[in-house]
């Protein structure tokens, strides 16, 4: 192999390449960050010298690193060390403990906040908690309780540090409940729109710059703790571009991202969707950046007037009348730039809108290779997918129904729900289909539900969904989440599979995934993550391998005492270990005695109203 040498071998592995011409391995050499050998041990060795790394596997089944197509990722990291996880949590009452702890640790001005990642379904109890519960749990510290997209709990602390009272109106589409003396009671509606949850959490206080670093990187441990290698971020309200990138690209320049990142850009504000994408296509080309951080285009909003809602115990929204006018607009602009882009539609009456838009763009300005997609789709139908095709459009898919899919069938009946999405469909009918999660806030990053509710049709809470013939295999399901979501961030060929050239992304999984059996899909993780040819994460008889992290800031953060997604059985992450070990500042006070235990109050006014985009939307939905 003219003289290549190695960096980092691995061998004595069980390797799912995705790569049909050679679909096994068992080990595989790399350097400068990508493949130069896949294959046996014996072939792969011979690249090997003094000062190659070489890791015995022991056996243990690898795959090409995951990216989600779907992930508010950058603003998911500002925020990570300030939220309490209930992501995978078994039982109420474990998620009651683990609030009340939280509580008792966290200084004033500080909330503890649950924002999303579960599902009442997922408890034992089947139930959430009740406000006196939450009252009882943390009486002076305010708590904030996300669940889904259909309401947020606080408690009286909250109520007051949010500014609440009797004389506080119901914003346009959201409810204040309220007793019988007009106080308010704790519980915010969206009924359907979310503008009232999200403007309920931004009166918190925010991370400071430093502590947003570490609390980013701290998230991209999480997410290399799960096999994440890439993600497309899709955006979000509130995330202005380019000021609110300043973290992530600081980081990116810096070399410490260990998550690859491609970013769409989403427009902030209802009636000037046309400034802000004529102003980006100026600045920006899609491809702009490299291997780790690039632009990938427009959305998931594109405008205001053209994004539905997924809160399946509300009445589907009707989008209003300009939408059409309104989208077209931006498109022609997209399309004249050659600008990928993509949109989210929950139902198949928006989607028919919009692709009557699309269609017509197409006709005078041609997409000609133009990867652009829909986001979700769960009630797409044949014909639109069709449309879609013909297009040469694609659809990203989310496990969104199985954190829903028990309120979707009481609204609509078992056999609506069988359809939700159709994603074995689509892939017979030539959509380019990708997978991800929508996390961080309205289902959890955890992608290996996904994957098992890929492979099952179950939800969370146990419910059947599919029958088998809207279910794919797991090799299947593992490429919709590897390979396939490379269409989505126009890179085919350079990541997603585990063959020469290709960027040397892997994961290294704490159980055979092709072999367990199905309730076991969920409890996976990784214990040993590769991005680049970098070891970016090790656990059990890898944990010595990654680089040691820092603690999460403030000292308080729930990451340092709780981690992150809880896995059943699954040991304590590698991560959280070395970041405790690692903290030399405590006193004999852990939470108050640290100087570096206190953000500071960031003044957001959240209960400004401009951006409301009509009837049922508002610039902060999609989070």
């Amino acid at each position: 192999m003219n003289g290549l040498k190695a960096q980092l071998i691995l061998r004595n592995g069980q390797f799912t390449t995705l790569d049909r011409q050679n679909p096994q391995a068992s080990a595989v050499a790399i350097a400068d960050g990508r493949f130069v050998a896949v294959g046996d041990d014996g072939e792969v060795m011979r690249l090997a010298d003094s000062d190659t790394q070489v890791v015995d596997l022991n056996r243990r089944r690898a795959i090409p690193g995951l990216t989600d197509s779907h992930l508010h990722f950058i603003r998911g990291g500002l925020n990570y060390n300030m939220e309490l996880r209930w992501d995978g949590i078994p039982s109420l009452s474990d998620a009651m403990r683990r609030l009340k702890e939280q509580a008792a640790r966290t200084p004033a001005p500080q909330w503890v906040r649950i924002v999303g990642g579960f599902t009442e379904m997922q408890f034992a109890e089947k139930r959430l908690p009740t406000l006196d519960e939450i009252n009882a749990a943390a009486p002076d510290t305010p708590v904030f309780i996300l669940h889904l997209y259909d309401r947020a709990l606080l408690n009286r602390a909250a109520l007051r540090a949010c500014g609440y009272d009797r004389n506080t109106p119901n914003p346009p589409g959201g409810l204040i409940a309220k007793d019988a003396s007009g106080e308010p009671t704790g519980l915010l509606l969206a009924e359907p729109n979310a503008l009232i949850l999200y403007a309920a959490l931004a009166r918190g206080p925010k991370l400071p710059y430093e502590y947003q670093l570490n609390s980013t990187r701290h998230f991209m441990r999480e997410m290399n703790r799960l096999g994440i290698t890439g993600a497309i971020d899709a955006g979000g309200g509130f995330q202005n571009y380019p000021d609110d990138y300043k973290v992530i690209e600081d980081l990116h320049k810096a070399g410490e991202l260990t998550v690859r990142i491609a970013y769409n850009l989403f427009t902030q504000k209802a009636g000037e969707e046309v400034a802000d994408f004529s102003k980006w296509t100026k600045m920006l080309k899609p491809g702009d950046g490299d291997g780790y951080y690039r632009h990938n285009g427009a959305g998931e909003m594109l405008v205001f007037s053209a994004a539905d809602f997924e809160d399946f115990r509300m009445p589907r929204p009707d989008m209003a009348p300009n939408m059409e006018n309104d989208l077209e607009a931006v498109v022609r602009i997209l399309a004249s730039n050659h600008w990928p882009f993509r949109l989210h539609a929950t139902y198949n009456e928006t989607i028919s809108r919009a692709l009557d838009v699309f269609e017509k763009v197409n006709r005078d300005i041609p997409f000609d290779g133009i990867h652009w997609f829909f986001d979700h789709a769960e009630t797409v139908t044949d014909a639109n997918l069709e449309r879609i095709a013909r297009l040469g459009g694609g659809i990203a898919i989310q496990h969104r129904m199985a954190y829903q899919g028990e309120y979707f069938v009481q609204r609509y009946g078992s056999k609506a729900a069988e359809r939700t999405p159709p994603y074995k469909r689509m892939l017979e009918m030539g959509v380019n289909v990708g997978a991800g999660t929508d996390a961080t806030r309205v289902a959890s990053y955890d992608p290996w539900n996904a994957l098992y509710w890929l492979t099952t049709g179950k939800t969370l809470g146990g419910l059947s969904l599919y029958p088998a013939g809207n279910l794919v295999d797991r090799e299947t399901a593992l490429r919709l989440y590897t390979q396939a979501n490379t269409w989505f961030s126009n890179e085919e060929g350079v990541k997603g599979q585990i063959k020469l050239g290709q960027y040397a992304d892997l994961a290294v999984l704490s159980a055979d995934y092709f072999k367990i059996p199905e309730d076991e899909i969920r409890n996976l993780v990784s214990v040993l993550t590769v991005v680049g040819g970098r070891i970016a994460h090790g656990d059990d008889e890898f944990n010595t391998l990654a680089p040691p992290l820092v603690p999460a800031m403030p000292d308080w953060s729930p990451v340092n005492h709780f981690g992150g997604y809880f896995k059943p059985g699954a040991s304590e992450p590698a991560m959280h270990r070395l970041a405790q070990a690692a903290c030399g500042c405590g006193t004999g006070c852990s939470v108050h005695g640290h100087a570096h235990g206190r953000a500071y109050q960031d003044a957001v006014d959240a209960g400004d109203q401009r951006g409301f985009w009509g009837v049922l939307g508002c610039s902060c939905w999609a989070v």
